[in-house]
């Protein structure tokens, strides 16, 4: 599922930046796939992606 339609991530993109490192903050996981968040609408359920995938990881 696309999760950010500005920078064309997908759910699939997020969780395995959260698993492979210690992030918490959607800003910095975009960073790590070398984009910044633009609209900003996605960050809430890019969030909540992160904290499930380093909490199940």
């Amino acid at each position: 599922m696309v999760v950010c339609v500005c920078n064309a991530i997908k759910e699939s993109q997020l969780r395995d930046v959260a698993r492979s490192g210690q992030l918490r903050c959607a800003k910095a996981a975009y960073a790590q796939l070398g984009r910044k968040p633009k609209c900003g609408q996605c960050l809430s359920f890019a969030r909540n992606i992160i904290m499930d995938a380093a909490a199940t990881a």
